[in-house]
């Protein structure tokens, strides 16, 4: 299933670690290594290494390189210092999402964006058929990039082993360009994907090995665990970080995600500004809800929602959550019956099983600020 798929300069270190391989948006990546459970806890309570390799890179440079950004998202790249991170979605015209994705702002006329691996293709095209009229080059740099996330509250300490940096003065969503890490250059970036503290790390595809063999020794005292796609997922959905093609897609606005804050409704222009101003104007359909299960049963994507036997929305994402210890989901629902103790029905192979609207911040958020 996976032998003409795309893999990472780590597959097989990956194989080596005890990795079950999956395809993962046409690439060759760990599913699991010890256990799913195993891994979203050595996140939670130590630290984890993902390989995230698979993510798309674009740069952005020229003149109007800060004017083309600013046309592309929903967000305000304007308010950026230099180094600093901001993220943002891409839409339609129509105000559906196009992708998600993080700004990396170096100067105004140097930007990098980071974009999801199943949409690095169809984000490069859109950008490329949006940059008329603006001095500006656009390279998808994405195959000769390495990635690497360290995740959680160990992970400074894990990482500080390996330079000489000083990492705590690295700040939430800031980026440090000239990281010397076991002598390989990297961009180290403080995001996150998780919940927790962590880095996020780029280098050339090369180097990519030598870093993952040097923080797994540098993180053994921690008890580090290579972590994957997995305990990626429960992590992002407990601390309710959306994915795309789930939480937000092409037919799912960012306002109905719950994600206005991240549009900028006041900016003068952006791709999509006109159909979500209408759409806040209206009234927003659909949101997204928390919910959690009172009977028997796992939700999964695309369970349907109900009330009563009237469908009303459908599961996005579904889990028993390893932190709460609950079988909990998150669901797209007409906005009307999105209340706070409202009772559902989660159709789970066509049986209604019980379950009630709860807040969506499933898991308190631990980065440092």
């Amino acid at each position: 299933m996976t032998e003409n798929k795309k893999r990472t300069a780590l597959y097989d270190i990956h194989l080596q670690s005890g990795g079950k391989i999956i395809d993962f948006a046409g690439w060759a990546l760990p599913i699991q290594y010890e256990g799913l459970i195993a891994e979203h806890e050595a996140v939670r309570n130590n630290v984890g290494i993902f390989d995230v390799s698979h993510m798309g890179e674009v740069e952005v440079k020229g003149a109007d390189a800060l004017p083309f950004i600013q046309h592309l998202i929903t967000n305000d790249a304007s308010t950026l210092e230099d180094n600093q991170v901001l993220y943002s979605l891409m839409c339609y015209d129509d105000g559906g999402i196009v992708d998600d994705l993080l700004v990396y702002k170096f100067s105004n006329k140097y930007f990098y964006l980071v974009i999801n691996a199943g949409n690095v293709d169809k984000d490069y095209k859109w950008m490329i058929a949006n940059k008329e009229g603006f001095d500006v080059s656009i390279e998808n740099i994405s195959d000769d990039m390495g990635q690497l996330a360290l995740q959680g509250p160990l992970a400074e300490k894990t990482l500080q082993k390996l330079t000489d940096t000083d990492l705590s003065k690295i700040k939430f969503f800031y980026c440090d360009r000239n990281v010397d890490i076991s002598g390989v250059k990297c961009l180290v970036s403080r995001t996150g994907y998780t919940g927790e503290d962590g880095f996020e790390i780029y280098t050339n595809e090369e180097s990519i090995d030598k870093l993952w063999n040097n923080i797994m020794d540098a993180g053994k005292e921690y008890g580090i665990k290579p972590a994957g796609l997995g305990a990626r997922d429960t992590l992002r959905f407990e601390a309710t970080l959306p994915l795309y093609g789930h939480e937000i897609s092409e037919v799912i606005t960012p306002l109905e995600a719950g994600l206005g804050f991240f549009v900028k409704l006041d900016k003068d222009h952006f791709v999509g500004k006109e159909a979500l101003v209408k759409q806040k104007e209206q009234g927003v359909p659909r949101k997204i809800v928390g919910f959690e299960m009172k009977e028997r049963g796992i939700p999964r994507e695309g369970y349907d929602v109900a009330i009563d036997d009237n469908k009303i929305g459908f599961v996005t994402t579904g889990y028993f959550s390893p932190t709460l210890k609950k079988n909990i989901g998150l669901a797209i629902i007409d906005s009307k019956y999105a209340k706070l103790d409202t009772e559902i029905s989660i159709l789970i192979r066509n049986k209604p099983k019980k379950a009630v609207i709860i807040s969506k911040r499933f898991y308190q958020k631990k980065y440092k600020k």
